[in-house]
């Protein structure tokens, strides 16, 4: 399967990428199916399943629901006229999207979590409906959001990945694992990152790809500031704190002061992440890395490199975040990166290992040196569960995101400090997180239903 590094990145809000960003697009995805079906349609309907239901309002997936359905996007999305059109919805119980006039939706009546009925091609399953004056069902289609704000209709599920393998195909270096990879790389004598660039230029060209790349890294960087700027209270309900601003403060004055001991460069690392992770539990703007409940270890793992190791090259950033996406890609098609799917090992876990793979790159890592990186930062976050507190994208994930960026920087570290021999395979480290997310109860899948979710007092 290729996916390209801005299909692994995408811009886009938060809370969640699977719960709060694919709804969004499912909603715009079935108003262009009801633009180009004969049918005219009276109102709208849509219900929520599985993980969907069950954490959708700690995810804030029925206020993207009712955003999708009235025509936003995440790529475009403006948070004060996205809140003035859910004012004026709640009012007048109608949206009016584009092209397709005034159509009845009373989010109390129309949106239904249903926890009941689990569709069954995946943990986040939505059914859209349109109506016609009678209130009876005239379109209706389910979507599936599976991961990383991407989404597929039933039958697009069903399909399979026809399409992504065939782009596959039109590339140089049609990697499916690490060992093909390594494989390429050997015979080629290619960096990862050069030939993920010679694949991504299959389909753009090298202007588009880095002015593409260059956005990405403005969006990463610009939700560290605002998240280190900004403070109070997450909203939610659990009345969490915002503390990357406090601690970014302290972290400043003993620096300059002289009294930083060195383990406080994992204070660093840690409030890097959370501040992305406080954004995104905001709603505010960042980047699926490659989820948006794993959007501050890619981040912070970069600004740590860029502001603490003395041979950083802001030039280098592409090659960074090019090896990630080749890693990212292959866990996507070979395992997931849903927590809904596969617990919080495919959301962190994935963003641990594809961080550590680029720092490896940046810093001079071989290719077998960024894919031990890559191993063994996924390794060591094997079985994690993802047990969200009220549903929310708060307890345990923002710490986790700065525990995760330690992890990466550990990893790649030990990788170069080897030659990039070793025992567990990239491979069969992906291969086991699959299988254990198969295993794994469903209450440790993001259904807030066991774990920290029921242990920790929601208030």
């Amino acid at each position: 399967m290729f996916l390209s590094v801005f299909e692994i990145f995408k811009v886009g809000v938060g809370p969640s990428s699977s719960h709060t960003m694919g709804p969004m697009v499912a909603g715009a995805r079935f108003l262009d199916f009801l633009r180009g079906s004969p049918f005219q349609a009276h109102g709208l309907r849509a219900s929520l399943h599985g993980s969907l239901a069950f954490t959708g309002v700690g995810h804030a997936t029925d206020r993207a629901t009712i955003l999708g359905l009235a025509g936003f996007t995440p790529d475009d999305y403006d948070a004060r006229a996205a809140q003035a059109t859910l004012d004026r919805i709640k009012t007048r119980k109608t949206v009016e999207p584009k092209g397709l006039g005034v159509l009845v939706f009373d989010p109390d009546r129309d949106l239904v979590f249903d926890y009941d009925h689990a569709l069954p091609g995946h943990p986040n399953g939505m059914v859209l409906m349109a109506t016609d004056a009678q209130g009876d069902v005239v379109l209706q289609e389910t979507y599936y959001s599976i991961g990383g704000g991407f989404v597929r209709t039933e039958a697009e599920l069903a399909a399979g990945e026809d399409a992504a393998e065939a782009r596959l195909m039109r590339v140089p270096y049609p990697f499916h694992n690490a060992a093909e990879m390594l494989a390429m790389a050997a015979e080629s004598g290619k960096s990862v990152a050069a030939m993920k660039r010679a694949n991504e230029l299959t389909f753009t060209d090298n202007g588009r790809l880095d002015r593409g790349m260059a956005r990405i890294w403005q969006v990463m960087n610009d939700s560290i500031e605002r998240g280190l700027a900004a403070e109070g209270t997450l909203p939610g309900g659990l009345n969490l704190r915002r503390r990357a601003h406090t601690i970014h403060q302290a972290l400043k004055a003993e620096h300059g002061m002289n009294l930083t001991p060195p383990h406080t460069i994992n204070d660093w690392m840690s409030v890097y992440a959370m501040a992305v992770n406080e954004e995104n539990a905001a709603g505010g703007q960042v980047v699926t890395a490659p989820t948006m409940g794993a959007a501050g270890v890619i981040p912070a793992t970069i600004r740590y490199w860029l502001d603490h190791v003395p041979t950083a090259q802001p030039s280098r950033i592409g090659e960074f975040l090019l090896t990630a996406a080749a890693i990212g890609g292959m866990i996507k098609r070979n395992a997931s990166i849903s927590g809904a799917e596969c617990g919080c090992q495919a959301e962190v876990g994935s963003a641990s290992a594809m961080a550590a793979a680029g720092l490896a790159a940046v810093l001079g890592g071989s290719p077998e040196q960024v894919e031990n990186a890559a191993e063994i930062a996924l390794e060591h976050h094997l079985g994690m569960t993802c047990d969200p507190v009220r549903g929310l994208v708060q307890v345990p994930c923002i710490e986790r995101n700065g525990l995760g960026a330690i992890k990466a920087v550990s990893a790649a570290s030990l990788s170069l400090r080897g030659d990039g021999k070793h025992f567990v395979p990239l491979d069969a480290c992906i291969e086991t997180m699959r299988q254990t997310g198969r295993d794994m109860s469903e209450k440790y899948k993001e259904t807030a239903l066991g774990g920290l979710a029921v242990n920790v007092p929601n208030c």
